[in-house]
């Protein structure tokens, strides 16, 4: 947790840029019975009845001090899209030097996944452009693409959506208008901030950490 409260508290360097990145399930909803049309002064009226038309992936990563955003969706997320959207991080940031990316221990988010699907010398290069940093175990919130997924949820994945290409078009759509404005997140939470609020945590590990004094 420190390790990565440091990272967001570090200068911005275009050569070792932090990018956040996760994956979210998408589910295709649809509807069973039309909705009724809106009218003026009243809300879109819809059945309770739904269809599940199936779920698909949205991979999605952003950079926070500089605002600039990525995302695919795809039907699944497996080893093989983390792959590619690795390399389309790289394509989208061509000239760090080292690309700093925050991201969970899910068991498909190692250099290991870029060996199953591209030739060893690629695979070597693609994870010499990376610095994986990965959060703790149930720290998701230490994430900030948990931000823009929530921005992402309120504009746009909090209503039925029935097919992959309408959800395709629709959150692509909308984060390249995040993009485009360079909707930045100020990170507020520091590594001295989380020694207060997470002391008894703190002294759990080692009463040493002034633990006498509350």
């Amino acid at each position: 947790m420190e390790h990565i409260l440091w990272l967001y508290a570090q200068p911005y360097d275009a050569r070792y840029p932090v990018i956040c990145f996760d994956e979210r399930p998408c589910f295709l909803i649809g509807d069973e019975i039309m909705p009724l049309q809106m009218r003026k002064g009243q809300p879109r009226k819809e059945h309770y009845a739904y269809q599940k038309n199936g779920s698909c992936a949205l991979l999605a990563a952003i950079e926070p001090l500089t605002g600039c955003r990525l995302a695919q969706v795809h039907v699944q997320r497996t080893k093989k899209e983390y792959t590619a959207f690795c390399q389309a991080i790289c394509t989208a940031w061509p000239n760090a030097t080292k690309i700093r990316l925050v991201q969970d221990n899910l068991n498909t988010h190692n250099a290991g996944s870029f060996y199953e699907h591209l030739p060893a010398e690629q695979a070597f290069d693609l994870a010499q452009r990376f610095e994986f940093v990965y959060t703790p175990k149930s720290a998701s919130w230490l994430n900030m693409i948990e931000i823009e997924f929530s921005a992402l949820s309120r504009l746009c994945l909090d209503r039925r959506i029935p097919t992959l290409q309408a959800l395709e078009h629709e959150v692509l759509t909308l984060v390249r208008e995040r993009h485009d404005r360079r909707i930045k997140i100020h990170w507020q939470f520091s590594i001295m901030t989380a020694r207060s609020k997470l002391k008894s945590h703190y002294c759990a590990v080692n009463v040493a950490n002034d633990c006498q004094k509350t």
